[in-house]
């Protein structure tokens, strides 16, 4: 980690106005504030910013909470900064962030076609938080009570408490960080997970949704924000019957699909990539994966005629993966 930590520091100048590029959930949130440490004193300045909107009111509390400093990639120009670095994503994963280039690429996710300075992708890791961890420790940067407060809750919802991917290194980050831990802040957050507003959608869903022998799948049309597919995603994986969910929905001028599983037969982010990949971006991990395919991409006719944009759905999912017959 000195000699990773030692290259870091190399891609950088002590004149460089370093631009954050995330897109915002825990892990990117806590990873980019990590990062913006691990740089204090080594460059001008650090600005975080976020790609997407933040609406999930767990994402909203931490940022409050934990006063984290951040605006929305709209309100910056990135050519206006010296470097630029994305954390717990790449570029390919967004489309908002085509043409952008990147001097630093921290991630968990799987390896995609990059060229950048500095890049450390851990794909084998549960959390980019962890990598961010091991950077502080390599740099003797024992953390804030706010900073370690927010890696912990990284490490902790990208893992889903490790019942999902994670492993020794993650569970040494997370013993590393627990004395510095605000765990009342970290129930206040966890407890924060929707706002009254996104209620409409959870009733929608519970009347629309049907169960494939074990897959959960419900089309919302149109959503205001993608956090409420992710959160019904997660919501349906609690329901002991169900070990598969497949949530999707229209933000604005995309269609997203989140899939979620058990993670015991079928890898979901090969699952999505191979069904989807063609179409827009898509992929992610064995239990958890996203979509996001323009509605441009689409056939025209799948958007006018009544249930044919969810038959498209269901086809590409079941012609890749082809799932057990509907129950009745």
């Amino acid at each position: 980690m000195i000699e990773r930590l030692n290259l870091l520091y190399g891609a950088i100048q002590s004149d460089d106005r370093v631009l954050v590029v995330i897109h915002a959930d825990p892990d990117a949130i806590s990873s980019a504030l990590a990062l913006k440490r691990v740089l204090w004193r080594r460059v001008a300045s650090v600005t975080i910013a976020h790609s997407n909107t933040i609406k999930r009111a767990d994402n909203l509390a931490m940022i409050e909470l934990l006063k984290i400093p951040i605006v929305s990639l709209r309100q910056v120009d990135p050519k206006t900064f010296t470097r630029r670095a994305i954390v717990d994503s790449q570029p390919p994963h967004y489309e908002n962030l085509n043409g952008m280039e990147f001097d630093l690429i921290i991630d968990h996710h799987p390896l995609g076609g990059l060229d950048a300075p500095f890049i450390d992708v851990r794909p084998d890791y549960g959390a980019t938080a962890t990598i961010m961890t091991e950077y502080l420790r390599a740099a003797k940067i024992v953390p804030s009570r706010n900073l370690s407060t927010a890696l912990f809750y990284g490490i902790k919802t990208d893992t889903n408490n490790f019942a999902r991917q994670g492993q020794l290194e993650d569970m040494r980050a997370f013993r590393f960080l627990f004395p510095y831990t605000n765990k009342n802040l970290i129930n206040k957050i966890e407890n924060s997970e929707m706002t009254r507003a996104m209620l409409k959608y959870f009733q929608i869903a519970l009347a629309r949704f049907s169960i494939l022998k074990g897959l959960a799948s419900v089309h919302l049309g149109q959503v205001d924000n993608s956090d409420i597919l992710v959160l019904l995603a997660d919501f349906f994986m609690k329901v002991y019957e169900i070990n598969q969910s497949l949530v999707t929905g229209i933000v604005r001028d995309h269609l997203i699909i989140i899939l979620r599983t058990a993670g015991i037969r079928k890898d979901a982010g090969r699952l999505l990539s191979s069904a989807f990949g063609e179409f827009g971006s898509a992929g992610g991990h064995r239990t958890m994966a996203r979509a996001e395919i323009p509605l441009a991409n689409l056939d025209p006719r799948l958007l006018d005629k009544n249930g044919a944009l969810e038959r498209f759905i269901r086809k590409q999912i079941q012609n890749h993966w082809r799932p057990p017959k509907a129950e009745s």
